[in-house]
C-alpha cells in the first residue's frame, strides 16, 4: 500500500480529515517495511513506536534494529535456533569494532544507527520498485502521480478520483505539499528522483535537508494567526473539539512540559522540530539499554560474544523455537 503510506508519512492532515481511507494494523509478532507514519497530532512516529504496547514488549523491533532489514528479520523468524545462532555469529565480529571479542555501547549504538540507515533504504527500495514503472532507476513526477493518484497530470484529479467532491481540495492541497516535498529532494533539480533523492523524499524526517521544509510544512497546516509559532490550541487543532477534558489536560500538560522548552506559551521552528522529527540518537540509546539490560549477564558493561549467543532470540529471534515448544506442549 505505497500510496496510503506516503500520504502518511508526508501529511498527518489525511489521518485526521480522512481517517476511513487509512487502515492499518499492527500485530505484535509481525514485521513491516512501511517506517514512519504520522501521529494523530501530525509529528513523525520514531522507529521504535511499537517496541512496548498494549500487548507488551514486541521483541521485532530488536531484530530490526540489529539487521537492519525487515526482510532478513522474517527470515531468521523462520530458522531454528541453531541455525538463528550461526548466523548471528557471523555479524559479531562487524559489530566488534576494536576487535577484542566483546561489544560495548558505542559498538552496539553505531550498529543499530547504521541498521536504521540500512531501514530506511529498504523501505524506499520497495517503494520505487512500485512507483518506477518503466525501470529506468529514477521516478518521474508523472509516475508518482500515476501511482498515488492514478492519473498522469495534477489536472487530471478531481471527484471521481477521491470518491467524493468534498475530498477534492483536501486532494489537491496534498498534491501540492508532495511537490513541494518533491522538489526539495530534487537535488540535482532536474525534475525526476534518482533513487538517493526518493529516499529522502519518502523518509524526510530521515534526512536533515528536509527538516526546515517539514518545519515549514506543519506551519502552513496549523499556524492560523501566520505568526510563525503554534499556540496550544493551534497545535491541538481540530482535534480539540472531538476529545474530552481529561484528553485535554494531558495534551496541555504535554505541550508545557515536554514541547515548549523556553516556557513562551507557544512553539518556534527549534521546538517544533523536536515535536516532529523522531531523534534516532535517543532511540539507539534507548535500544542499547534495553538489550544490554537483557543480555549482560555478568554486568561488567560489555557484551560478550557468548553472552549475544546465550540471548540470541533478544538479538535475531527464531520463530522455531515457539514452533518446538508448542509441539512439546501438545
Amino acid at each position: 500500500m505505497i500510496v496510503l503510506g506516503m500520504f502518511m508519512k508526508h501529511l498527518g492532515l489525511l489521518l485526521l480529515l480522512a481517517p476511513n481511507i487509512l487502515c492499518a494494523s499492527a500485530a505484535v509478532h509481525s514485521h513491516s517495511v512501511d517506517g514512519g507514519e504520522r501521529e494523530a497530532d501530525g509529528a513523525y512516529r520514531p522507529r521504535d513506536h511499537e517496541h512496548y504496547g498494549d500487548e507488551g514488549h514486541n521483541v521485532e523491533f530488536d531484530h530490526e534494529a540489529i539487521l537492519g532489514s525487515v526482510k532478513e528479520a522474517e527470515e531468521y523468524d523462520k530458522l531454528s535456533p541453531e541455525e538463528a545462532r550461526q548466523r548471528l555469529a557471523l555479524l559479531l565480529p562487524k559489530m566488534d569494532l576494536n576487535g577484542d571479542q566483546y561489544i560495548d555501547r558505542k559498538e552496539l549504538r553505531k550498529w543499530i544507527l547504521n541498521s536504521f540507515i540500512n531501514l530506511s533504504k529498504e523501505e524506499a527500495e520497495e517503494r520505487m520498485s512500485e512507483t518506477d514503472s518503466n525501470k529506468d532507476g529514477v521516478v518521474t513526477w508523472g509516475e508518482y502521480l500515476q501511482d498515488a493518484f492514478g492519473v498522469d497530470t495534477e489536472e487530471e484529479i478531481g471527484p471521481e478520483d477521491t470518491g467524493d467532491t468534498g475530498m477534492v481540495f483536501i486532494y489537491n492541497k496534498l498534491v501540492q505539499e508532495e511537490k513541494a516535498m518533491w522538489r526539495a529532494a530534487d537535488a540535482n533539480g532536474d525534475g525526476n528522483l534518482d533513487f538517493a533523492e526518493f529516499e529522502t523524499f519518502t523518509n524526510p524526517e530521515e534526512h536533515e535537508v528536509m527538516h526546515p521544509h517539514l518545519v515549514r510544512q506543519t506551519l502552513r497546516e496549523k499556524d492560523a494567526n501566520r505568526d510563525g509559532h503554534l499556540d496550544f490550541e493551534e497545535y491541538v487543532g481540530e482535534r480539540g473539539g472531538q476529545q474530552d477534558r481529561e484528553w485535554t489536560l494531558s495534551e496541555r500538560d504535554k505541550f508545557d512540559h515536554e514541547l515548549d522548552l523556553n516556557r513562551d506559551g507557544r512553539l518556534d521552528e527549534r521546538e517544533l522540530k523536536r515535536w516532529l522529527i523522531p531523534d534516532n540518537d535517543e532511540i539507539a540509546d534507548e535500544e542499547v539499554d534495553h538489550l544490554f539490560a537483557s543480555a549482560d549477564d555478568d554486568h561488567d558493561d560489555l557484551l560478550s560474544y557468548d553472552e549475544i549467543l546465550r540471548h540470541h532470540r533478544v538479538f535475531v529471534g527464531s520463530d522455531a523455537d515457539d514452533h518446538r515448544r508448542f509441539d512439546d506442549e501438545l
